[in-house]
């Protein structure tokens, strides 16, 4: 195990020294991602076996760097430390893969094209992710709804017309409270439960068998929680929203003094589609961030159960300030759809 762990920190520091770490390049530009390093490899081992040392062999060995734009140093340092065995090579390739955010997301998105692989285990976790978080978030939502309608209401200047407050409401859970809000409660929920999850299955060396048996751990482990995550958070966000909206008619009427009418041509009057378009793609990035956030800070634990605890606490406080920063990123978006 401290062998496996010392190799993949030495394949890691080589990685990044080697300018791979986010896209599988090399500095020349040269692609080296997986089947690539793969057959490279097989065919430096072919090369070195038949022909050892001799000229023809190393005709062969520049024929395979010149082909992909590797350079001679850089497998030079990978046979050094490693050996010259393309499955060993090739499973610390993938156990580099999953800890490195950029060709984690490479790997996420390579094995979309896949659904047949991951659908099952998409179904399995979008029902963890949504039905189960289901209350909790119509519970945020309603809360919100009626916070947002009673402030809105408080702060009102003398004179002002109180559909405004309708228009507060629903203006204020469409483009952020409800998508912000929801996100939240599923990055304590949902973030922590996938970084525990993952952290555990990493220190318990769950991840090197599956690499063992030849299985992919993104298209087993990762893609069907982003998967899941992205789409789910759509129909969760747009509940959150209409809780909220219904919340603030509840509290504007009952608490407020609202009419029935007020609140509703309040409403009316705030409400364009570019809002509700603004509401959907929050749900989506921030589902995404969410679930690959904490899949990749679960794939990268260390330390048994401790580092298994400290994993959950990292996953909850990286979705969240990620959260914020992209809320501040698509801003502009709302401008341009409104």
């Amino acid at each position: 195990m401290k062998r496996a762990r010392r190799d993949g920190a030495v394949m890691k520091a080589i990685l990044l020294v080697a300018g791979l770490a986010a896209i599988g390049c090399d500095g020349s530009g040269g692609s080296l991602d997986e089947d690539t390093y793969v057959q490279v490899m097989a065919r430096l081992s072919w090369a070195r076996a038949k022909y050892a040392d001799t000229a023809e062999g190393d005709s062969v060995r520049a024929a395979a760097l010149d082909e992909h734009g590797v350079t001679g140093q850089q497998l030079d340092e990978f046979v050094t430390r490693f050996g010259d065995d393309p499955r060993r090579m090739h499973r610390l390739w993938e156990a580099i893969r999953v800890e490195v955010a950029g060709m984690l997301g490479v790997a996420t998105f390579r094995a979309l094209a896949h659904p047949r692989r991951y659908a099952l285990e998409t179904i399995q976790h979008a029902r963890f992710i949504g039905l189960d978080s289901l209350p909790l978030v119509l519970l945020m939502g309603a809360l919100s709804g009626a916070v947002m309608a009673q402030q809105t209401m408080y702060q009102l200047s003398p004179g002002l017309p109180r559909e405004i407050v309708a228009g507060g409401v629903v203006g204020g859970m469409l483009t952020e409270l409800g998508p912000v809000l929801t996100a939240v409660v599923l990055a304590g929920r949902v973030g922590a439960a996938i970084g525990a999850e993952l952290g555990t299955m990493k220190v318990t060396n769950q991840i090197d068998a599956l690499l063992t048996m030849g299985r992919d751990p993104v298209v087993e482990l990762v893609v069907p929680r982003v998967v899941a995550g992205t789409l789910i958070l759509i129909p969760l966000v747009m509940l959150a929203n209409a809780m909220g909206i219904f919340s603030g008619y509840v509290t504007s009427v009952g608490i407020l003094g609202l009419s029935t009418g007020e609140y509703v041509d309040g409403a009316k009057g705030y409400y364009h589609h570019g809002a509700l378009i603004f509401s959907l793609v929050k749900a989506v990035a921030y589902g995404f961030a969410i679930t690959f956030i904490s899949s990749h800070v679960g794939l990268r634990a260390s330390g048994g159960a401790a580092g298994v605890g400290r994993t959950a606490t990292r996953a909850v406080v990286a979705i969240i300030v990620s959260i914020m920063v992209l809320d501040t990123v698509l801003g502009p978006v709302y401008k341009t759809l409104t």
